[in-house]
């Protein structure tokens, strides 16, 4: 029975640290015998604000990033999920990219974040990803890994079903959630968002977390964990501490088939009564 990896840090703007994290949560969950590592949002950096994002973004940190996760993902043998920033020719604004990485160290599939978050409380947080970021345009197929068939999502895409249904529809088993929740949007919302995310569609959910204090401007909820088909928090890293952690479960596909044919919930959905939503 193939094992998955979930791992949470606490990024900042040094991308070469950030690096060497991931590498060693690479590493460590190779040594637990983990197929597949998923690393949160955000993996490269988190800056302080758009002068500091500029400055990496024009350097050649995060190139120097991806080659090195690259290089442990073969030296270990594993694959790894993560999403980092990425250049758009001709524009500001970034990519924000999901990348499943093979254990040859080759890029295997990738996705665009396609729901950017708009959080403007009057009291607390604030923040408009599109100020900075170029939104996905497509929902991709499946990829097939070790683990089994995977969806790729990221972060505030958990909050709309629709996406996921639509994966599950095109053979998805497990669905990634690569993330960097707000605190308070966390404490809230980011453990039912998964549980109901798992529960629709009668995956396994994973999701990988930023944790901390970045930096005087942001701190994220952590939290990575993974979820059953039915619901049920299998792993979950450490919530009071801030260091680099793993958790790790076993991914029982059989559990899933029988599952779903027992409760054949896509199957019995009402598309005739609701078609026309959205």
């Amino acid at each position: 029975m193939p094992i998955a990896a979930v791992g949470q840090f606490c990024a900042t703007g040094d991308v070469a640290n950030n690096a060497r994290i991931c590498c060693d949560l690479i590493q460590r969950a190779a040594k637990f015998g983990a197929e597949m590592i998923f690393l949160p949002e955000a993996a490269d950096f988190v800056s302080s604000g758009e002068e500091e994002s500029s400055s990496i973004m024009s350097s050649k940190e995060p190139l120097k990033f991806m080659e090195k996760i690259k290089e442990q993902a073969k030296q270990s043998k594993i694959w790894v999920s993560l999403t980092v920033h990425e250049p758009i020719d001709g524009d500001k604004k970034m990519w924000n990219t999901h990348y499943i990485i093979n254990d040859q160290g080759k890029e295997e599939s990738f996705y665009h974040k396609a729901h950017l978050m708009s959080m403007m409380f009057k009291e607390g947080p604030q923040m408009k990803e599109s100020d900075s970021t170029h939104p996905g345009e497509k929902i991709g197929h499946p990829v097939q890994t070790p683990l089994g068939k995977l969806g790729l999502q990221m972060c505030y895409d958990m909050r709309f079903a629709e996406p996921a249904i639509m994966l599950r529809q095109r053979g998805a088993e497990i669905l990634a959630y690569p993330s960097a929740f707000t605190v308070n949007t966390g404490m809230a919302h980011w453990e039912p968002l998964l549980k109901a995310r798992a529960i629709e569609t009668q995956s396994f959910v994973i999701a990988a977390a930023q944790i901390g204090q970045h930096n005087e401007k942001r701190s994220t909820y952590g939290h990575a964990m993974i979820i059953d088909p039915w619901g049920t928090v299998i792993a979950q890293c450490p919530s009071h501490k801030n260091e680099p952690s793993i958790a790790i479960a076993n991914i029982d596909l059989d559990y899933l088939s029988q599952l779903r044919e027992e409760m054949p919930v896509i199957e019995d959905r009402r598309v005739d009564l609701y078609a026309q939503l959205g």
